[in-house]
């Protein structure tokens, strides 16, 4: 597990990914909202926080550097690159360092699959915030002046093997950039390194997806393979996750209409945003001496 393999550059990246697998930019979308903002409960998330401060802050040593960087009011879309397969600790630990240093109150939103709002664990994490990843979920956060946070790399960021932990990989998804543009929302890039480290992630298993009977349930062409604990081998990775140290870097706002203008090239912005935190991630590598403790 070494979270110091050096990256390809962002550009060859883009243009790789585009021709292994077309670009999906399918993480924000659709006509009609899907979630209601009142279902977001302050005072669930009061009641529950010490045991999400636990799991962030002790189990995971999470440190999040620079949070005040996300503006206090106003829309924000936080952008991230997304770790850990199906146990990620990206959203628990921007959320947790949120609250810390702005309250409850300044709500922060999370973008997930689908899949998520047809477990028994839905209900609870819709009281945190945690909505459907569409357009228009997204909007209407954005809308009412709150922040909220995408993955754009989904599945395929958060499922690429532990030895490319250290690569910003959204797999040319470029559909926040648009949400941004419209709303005007600034982005606030955030870049974790820690959640590939929870497991072995050895591999996307996109040669496997053909053959899986859940490839339509599950909405992904991934069947990825992960060795943990304590089930060894699995197929998405269903292990609990090691207490892998979690650090993440806030990075300054990004206003996207300022700088590349209303009617800006998603290539363009796409490269900037993936270079910066790229560079970030680079750097956060560099600091880490073993796998697992940090």
């Amino acid at each position: 597990m070494n979270a110091t393999e050096p990256a390809r550059s962002i550009r060859s990246e883009r243009t790789a990914s585009a021709t292994a697998r077309p670009p999906r930019p399918r993480i924000l979308r659709g006509e009609r909202p899907s979630y209601d903002l009142a279902d977001r409960d302050v005072e669930y998330i009061r009641t529950t926080l010490p045991v999400l401060r636990f799991y962030t802050q002790v189990y995971h040593r999470a440190e999040v550097r620079n949070v005040e960087r996300v503006p206090a009011s106003g829309p924000v879309l936080v952008v991230g690159n997304h770790s850990g397969g199906i146990t990620t600790p990206d959203a628990p630990v921007f959320a947790v360092a949120s609250i810390d240093r702005f309250g409850p109150e300044r709500a922060v939103f999370l973008l997930s699959h689908d899949i998520v709002f047809h477990t028994p664990f839905a209900p609870p994490l819709k009281k945190w915030g945690m909505m459907p990843a569409t357009r228009a979920n997204t909007r209407l956060a954005l809308d009412a002046g709150h922040v909220v946070m995408v993955f754009p790399g989904g599945d395929y960021d958060c499922f690429r093997p532990t030895r490319e932990s250290a690569r910003i990989d959204f797999g040319g998804r470029k559909g926040f950039i648009d949400v941004a543009l419209e709303t005007g929302a600034p982005i606030v890039p955030v870049v974790q390194i820690g959640a590939q480290e929870t497991q072995l992630f050895l591999t996307r298993g996109e040669w496997l997806a053909p053959f899986s009977p859940l490839q339509s349930a599950f909405r992904s062409k991934l069947v990825p393979l992960a060795f943990g604990f304590p089930f060894g081998l699995t197929m998405g990775g269903v292990n609990l996750p090691m207490p892998a140290k979690i650090t993440a870097q806030v990075l300054e706002p990004i206003d996207v209409r300022a700088r590349f203008g209303r009617n800006a090239d998603r290539d363009e912005v796409y490269d900037h945003l993936t270079t910066v935190m790229q560079d970030t991630l680079d750097r956060l590598a560099g600091e880490r001496r073993w796998p697992i403790i940090g």
